[in-house]
This record gives C-alpha cells, sequence and structure tokens, in this order.
C-alpha cells in the first residue's frame, strides 16, 4: 500500500476558545511508527490530536513547527504508537473488596500496562445487578481513574442463575455488556431468556463456560500432571459442554453471545464452526492460557490456580492457531486480584485467578516474537478486535475519535517485578520473567495519563 493511501487528515474549524482568542493545548506524537491495523496505517507519522481528539495524522515534515505554549509534543523516534489497548475482562473488586483492589488501584495498573479502557465484571459485593451499584461503579470511575471504566452487569441477581437482573435499567446505568463471569448460569432456561431479552437491548451476553457438573470440586487441568499431584482434575469436557450448549442457544435466539477465557482446544472447534456458519459468537483469551501449561502448577503454586485452569499443550497450541485466524477476537487479562489472605493457603483451598493488567502486553508481544502471531495481529487483538466484540466506539486512531493511544517501546528489555505492581495485588505465576516490549506512555483524550519513570 502507498504511503499517501494511509495517511488522513482532517480540515477543522477553529475551536469556538480559539475564535474568542484563546489557544487550544495541542498534542503532537512526532516521528513514531503508528500501527492502526482497524484503518491500514503502519508507517513513520506524526499524529496531532486537539480538543482531545486525532485532528490529524501524516508524515513528518522538515517546515513542521510545534514550538509554543499550545502544544504538549511527544518526541516518539523509534517508538511504536497504536490505539489505545482495551481489556473487556477485568475485576476491579470495588464495592466490596477493596482490600484486593479498587476503581483507583485497578486502572492505574491498567494504565501502567497501555491500556486506556477497561470493562469491570459484576462479581463485586453487593454484585451489579441494579442500576444503583452501576451508578456508584461510575461515579467512582470518574472521580479517580485515569482511563475509561465501563461497567459490565450481572445476567442474574446476586449471580445465582435464578432470575435475570433488571438488564435494561443496567443498560440506561452505564452497562455495556451483561455476564455472571465466576459463576456458569446453570439452567438453560435462564440463559435462553437473557440471550432473548438481551437482544432488545443490542448489548453481548458473555458466557462463563463451565458444566459444574463435570467441573466437580476439580482445583486444576484433568491429565498427567493432576494426577502425579494428587488434585482432583477438570476435564476439557466442562468448557466444551456449556460452550456448544450457549452456541445452540444463541443460534436459537439470534443474540450475541461473547465466550470467555477460552482455555481447550474442543471450545475452539466449537467456536470456529459457529463462526462459520453465521452465529453471532465471538471469544477472548487471555495471556495466562496463552503462555502456560498445568505443569505451572508443580509444586503447589496457588499464583497458577485459575478458572479456567492451565491446560495441556495441544490446547495451547490449539489457541495459537485460533489466534492466527481470527477465531479468536480478543486477548483478555481476567485481572483477578487476591491478596496473600486467598492464596498463602492449601491450593484446594486458595482462590482462583492472577493478576494480568500489567503483564498482559508484554507477555501478548512475546508471541510476536516467538513467530505465533504477527504485530499487526496482536494489536487487532488488544484493540479493535474487543472493541468490536463488545460493540464499543474506540480501538482506533480514526480521525475526530478520542485521542486514546499507547505509545510502546518494543524493544525495552525488563523483568516482572510484582513488588513494583500498581494494583494491590501480587497474585502473579510471572514473577521474575523476562519480557521484551513494554507500553512507556498512555494516553487518553490528548492527555498523558501515565509515564514510565527513569526507574521503570
Amino acid at each position: 500500500m502507498k504511503l499517501k493511501s494511509l495517511i488522513r487528515t482532517e480540515k477543522r474549524e477553529a475551536p469556538p476558545d480559539e475564535e474568542h482568542g484563546y489557544k487550544m493545548k495541542r498534542l503532537v506524537v512526532k516521528g513514531a511508527r503508528v500501527l492502526d491495523p482497524a484503518t491500514g496505517l503502519d508507517a513513520k507519522l506524526n499524529i496531532i490530536a486537539m480538543g482531545g481528539r486525532f485532528a490529524s495524522i501524516r508524515p513528518p515534515h522538515e517546515d513542521d513547527n510545534y514550538e509554543g505554549a499550545e502544544w504538549d509534543v511527544v518526541e516518539a523516534e523509534g517508538l511504536l504508537v497504536v490505539p489505545g489497548l482495551i481489556d473487556i475482562h477485568t475485576h476491579l473488586r470495588e464495592p466490596g473488596f477493596e482490600y484486593k483492589e479498587d476503581i483507583e488501584s485497578g486502572a492505574k495498573a491498567a494504565a501502567a500496562g497501555g491500556f486506556t479502557t477497561i470493562l469491570c465484571m459484576a462479581n463485586t459485593e453487593p454484585v451489579n445487578d441494579s442500576a444503583s451499584v452501576t451508578r456508584l461503579i461510575t461515579k467512582r470511575a470518574a472521580a479517580v481513574s485515569p482511563i475509561k471504566v465501563l461497567p459490565i452487569g450481572a445476567l442474574t441477581k446476586g449471580l445465582e442463575g435464578r432470575a435475570l437482573s433488571e438488564m435494561g435499567e443496567l443498560k440506561d446505568a452505564g452497562c455495556v455488556a451483561f455476564s455472571d463471569d465466576g459463576m456458569p448460569v446453570k439452567d438453560p432456561a435462564i440463559m435462553r431468556r437473557a440471550l432473548e431479552y438481551s437482544t432488545s437491548l443490542n448489548l453481548p451476553v458473555i458466557s462463563h463456560a463451565e458444566e459444574p457438573a463435570l467441573t466437580g470440586g476439580g482445583v486444576m487441568n484433568e491429565g498427567v500432571v493432576s494426577t502425579r499431584m494428587g488434585l482432583k482434575g477438570i476435564p476439557n469436557a466442562s468448557e466444551d459442554v456449556m460452550v456448544a450448549r450457549d452456541i445452540a442457544l444463541a443460534e436459537l435466539t439470534g443474540a450475541r453471545l461473547h465466550i470467555a477465557h477460552v482455555s481447550t482446544r474442543g471450545a475452539v472447534d466449537l467456536i470456529r464452526a459457529a463462526k462459520a456458519r453465521g452465529a453471532k459468537v465471538t471469544c477472548e483469551a487471555a495471556p495466562h492460557h496463552l503462555t502456560l501449561d498445568h505443569g505451572a502448577v508443580v509444586g503447589y503454586d496457588t499464583f497458577a490456580k485459575m478458572s479456567p485452569p492451565l491446560r495441556a499443550e495441544e490446547d495451547i497450541a490449539a489457541l495459537h492457531a485460533a489466534l492466527k485466524d481470527g477465531t479468536i477476537d480478543a486477548i483478555a487479562t481476567d485481572h483477578a486480584p487476591h491478596s496473600s489472605i486467598e492464596k498463602d493457603v492449601e491450593f484446594d483451598a486458595a482462590a482462583n485467578g492472577i493478576v494480568g493488567l500489567e503483564t498482559a502486553l508484554g507477555l501478548t508481544l512475546g508471541l510476536v516474537g516467538d513467530g505465533i502471531i504477527s504485530l499487526a495481529q496482536a494489536v487487532t487483538l488488544l484493540t479493535s478486535g474487543p472493541a468490536r466484540a463488545m460493540g464499543i466506539n474506540s480501538g482506533t486512531l480514526k480521525i475526530g475519535a478520542s485521542a486514546d493511544m499507547t505509545i510502546i517501546d518494543p524493544d525495552m528489555e525488563w523483568v516482572v517485578e510484582p513488588e513494583k505492581f500498581l494494583s494491590k495485588s501480587r497474585n502473579t505465576p510471572y514473577g521474575g520473567r523476562a519480557m521484551k516490549g513494554r507500553a512507556i506512555r498512555t494516553i487518553v483524550g490528548g492527555e498523558t495519563v501515565y509515564e514510565m519513570s527513569a526507574e521503570g
């Protein structure tokens, strides 16, 4: 593609404050490689934002003049600029479990990871199953979050799977999707009604695909490792059966269904086939399911205990293939902070989940370095892919859009140091892992909300 076909500029009328003699603050990010697969951009460009929105994206020119108090200039030679990263699966724990995480600490951790928008799950205390809780979350986020926080409403009251939540009221209060994540909806009739009702609201239903009768108290993947360790295993069929059920219900109702944290080769095959039939089905995979197998549990490491569990190498290979062919729409962190109270216990009793906001980008770029996906695919999976799956208007550098972007040093080598996380929690199995590529500046609405310090 010729360079000129990649460049998009827009003549804009002077903003009202300039007409009255005031200078509007302008941001220019100079000389970076700008990569936005959604619009075909991949070139060395300058990005100009004005009034919090993208105003122009064009090649550097010797006559460019960005001097003066009205300009905020970011020198980005040798760096990579992409649309602001989006995480569609975050647990912020507020209200109710603020000792693990709260909206402020989780949002700051997200900004440090390069995320400009996150969607937070409903398993709080009280559960986000009413408009009043949704408004509490959005009000709190507006007050303390440097990034955009969009709530996901509970699918059923109390996450109990017995009666639908007031889905219409939740949407009106600001929810962008519905999910009982953490708890599967056991009753297929309830799931059918939820999907039917969601069609009138045009919001997706996010499925935690797990058949409890098959999980049966298991604590890790069923296989040779669980047998060797004497731990009760969870078979792949626990996920596969529920994915098949929910796809059938989505096709019956015509609803938008999103499968959270896909982890098995069987689930991938089912989703790929459903998409080929034209079903409105999307899915995500978490970085830990793409980079760790069930061997990480050896030593009874509770930081490697999660739901769904880390699977076998064959499952990881299937997930990698699904990233390549587009079956998987998004990489989502499933950021699940826990304190030592929940993790420093016997393996069977430990809570499921790991923190992921500050390691997701590095792990995804590791997949690029290993030749599993291309850089463009990685950016898509963290930006426009999740935006499309959830139906939110972001994830691109389109002129006129909110100037949300992430500046990445693709060559920066660093080591995961959990004690330096901005998250309140430290439950990660990646401590001490070497990574390459890191977000060094996160920009929301043209304003820098995170800049990595010289100390990292």
